[in-house]
């Protein structure tokens, strides 16, 4: 084990100028080989388009072999337990990177300091999908001073991890909830902890008026599919459409992590729109997982 490994469970793991030094290694055309010779285990209880690809191709491009493990392969806590696993794949590999339904395993696993372990995502937060949305609105407005954010939705992991990167950012930022799926008091008082603050909003109009960035996720996510006609009644009036686009800056975009349920929380006008950059944020989370593997793995252990 080595002490004091840095791990990236979410956004405000880092510093805000930890993430700023993330943000500007992502854009580095010509990344430094910090894997070269070596392995990443990135393993997934929940299958993924964006999260495997991008992650596949951030370690080639730092000079790694990535390798993908399915959930039935090393069983967190039912063949395993957590510890076991990440002492096992620390042997092999420079870091793990796992995407899982309970975040306590990422906690535990990073405890036991075998390797940096990076959450690809779980029930509590999202921040390398995170980190790809704040690259891709310095790409768009060249700095962050002055920006708006406004998410409309359910205020999941997704909302959680963006939030506090917009905090420690000076992101201005808003939520939009229906009853009962909006951010907790906890949540809230992260984020200013953070540095941040959030205006709630009970309305998607008010909060979308004049802002940026308009963000929202699908309103049953994976592992929720038994609650979706519940969901689909309490989300009514909550659509991203034409209508509410008509509301933001005259530089105002549309994001979304996408997989996006066209017709449900966005239209697909709306998706196909001049404003949409979805599929420059998706393109991100390939170049924020090289900035973030390549600092990570350039920080010197302490203890």
């Amino acid at each position: 084990m080595t002490a004091g490994m840095r791990h990236f469970l979410e956004v405000d793991d880092l510093t805000p100028a930890e993430l700023i030094a993330v943000l500007e290694l992502a854009e580095q055309p010509r990344p430094s080989q910090v894997l070269a010779g070596q392995g990443a285990a990135l393993v997934f209880e929940k299958p993924s388009a964006r999260t495997r690809n991008s992650m596949e191709m951030a370690v080639v491009q730092l000079g790694g072999h990535p390798v993908y493990i399915r959930p039935e392969e090393i069983g967190i806590d039912t063949r395993e337990t957590a510890e076991d696993v990440i002492r096992t794949l620390g042997s092999f590999h420079s870091l793990v990177a796992a995407r899982v339904f309970e975040h306590g395993k990422l906690e535990r696993m990073a405890a036991m300091n075998a390797a940096p372990v990076i959450n690809l995502l779980s029930d509590e937060a999202h921040p390398m999908q995170a980190l790809a949305d704040v690259l891709t609105m310095k790409q768009l407005f060249g700095s962050f001073g002055g920006v708006s954010v406004a998410y409309i939705g359910d205020a999941n992991n997704v909302w959680r991890s963006l939030a506090l990167a917009c905090a420690m950012l000076g992101i201005e930022s808003r939520v939009a909830s229906p009853p009962g799926y909006g951010a907790s008091e906890v949540d809230l008082d992260r984020v200013r902890g953070a540095g941040g603050e959030v205006t709630v909003f009970d309305r998607p109009e008010d909060a979308v008026a004049g802002a940026d960035v308009v963000y929202t996720d699908v309103w049953t996510s994976m592992g929720q599919e038994e609650e979706t006609e519940k969901r689909l009644k309490a989300f009514e009036g909550f659509a991203v459409d034409d209508r509410l686009m008509a509301g933001v800056s005259s530089r105002g975009v549309f994001l979304h992590c996408l997989p996006a349920h066209r017709g449900q929380e966005v239209t697909g006008s709306v998706m196909e729109s001049s404003r949409s950059r979805v599929w420059q944020q998706a393109q991100n989370r390939m170049h924020a997982a090289r900035g973030l593997i390549g600092w990570l793995l350039d920080q010197p252990a302490a203890g």
